[in-house]
Formats: C-alpha cells, sequence, structure tokens
C-alpha cells in the first residue's frame, strides 16, 4: 500500500516484539499498543501458510485505531464503516502470499468482549482471517462466513504458544 500514510511505529526489537524475517512485519498506527509473542505469531503464521501450500513473500500487520482503520476503509474501499480487519492482497501468483493487514485494536477489544474471548484470542483470530483472505478463502454469504469460521479456528488449533 505505496499510497498510504507512512509515517509509523515499526517494531524494532527483535526479541521482543516485532520482526522483518521470512516477510512478515508488525507496524503500529495511531494507538497505543505493543505485540505480545511476536516471534511466535510469526512462526504460526507461517505454518498456517505451509499448511496451505503457500509460501509468504511479504506480509504486513498494521495495527491501527477505528478511526485510523475507517479512513482506510473509505479511501481505499469506498466502505463509510467501522470495522475489525481490512486486508489487501499484493500477490500476483495464486501460491504465494503478499499482502497488508490492517486490524482495529479498539474493535478488537470490543469484539473479545461481546464474544466472551480474550482480546489475545481474538486478535489471532483476526490475524489469521486475514492471512485467510490472502489465501483465497471468502466470508461474503452466510455460507462461506461458516466455513471461514471453521478454517480460523482449525488454524487457531496449530498455534503451540
Amino acid at each position: 500500500m505505496s499510497d498510504l500514510p507512512t509515517e509509523h511505529n515499526e517494531f524494532e526489537d527483535e526479541d521482543d516484539f516485532g520482526r522483518e524475517s521470512h516477510g512478515i512485519e508488525f507496524i503500529v498506527e495511531e494507538v497505543e499498543f505493543e505485540l505480545a509473542d511476536a516471534q511466535d505469531l510469526t512462526s504460526w503464521i507461517e505454518r498456517v501458510a505451509e499448511v496451505h501450500e503457500h509460501e509468504i513473500v511479504q506480509l504486513t500487520y498494521i495495527f491501527c485505531s477505528d478511526e485510523y482503520l475507517h479512513k482506510v476503509n473509505v479511501e481505499y474501499l469506498d466502505h463509510d464503516t467501522y470495522t475489525d480487519v481490512i486486508t489487501f492482497d499484493n500477490a500476483d501468483d495464486a501460491d504465494i502470499i503478499e499482502g497488508d493487514i490492517f486490524i482495529s485494536v479498539e474493535r478488537v477489544r470490543e469484539n473479545a468482549v461481546i464474544h466472551g474471548v480474550t482480546f489475545r484470542d481474538e486478535l489471532h483470530r483476526v490475524m489469521i482471517h486475514g492471512v485467510l483472505h490472502l489465501l483465497g478463502y471468502a466470508d461474503k454469504d452466510l455460507l462461506s462466513q461458516t466455513a471461514m469460521r471453521k478454517k480460523e479456528d482449525d488454524c487457531l488449533l496449530l498455534r503451540t504458544f
């Protein structure tokens, strides 16, 4: 997303928060947020890609505020709604993952309370939801939403942390 605002807080400390190895990067925009278990998350996301026979070339997660994600939704998708995740697929080949996943940390917190789950589990669900879109899964109708939820659950079971 080259024309998105470029000012951001990129996780720099490889031991604690973020890393850019294996093509996965974590960025924070306009929200107070620290990502726990970045190395474990990276390994898990890579495992999900491998199970689906895809290679991660470049995957950027942008953790942001509700308002930031709303602006992205309006500007790039012409949707004047709030959401928890937006995924942009930048891949030219079907067997690679290359894209940007924007996540509203505020919306994830609210949804965790609504669904009676921990923030961590809801965050992981939303993170992998974006990856599933990059793998070709859709959620436009009730049937595909049900299938997507099942895929999310299957992917969450692949976590080892």
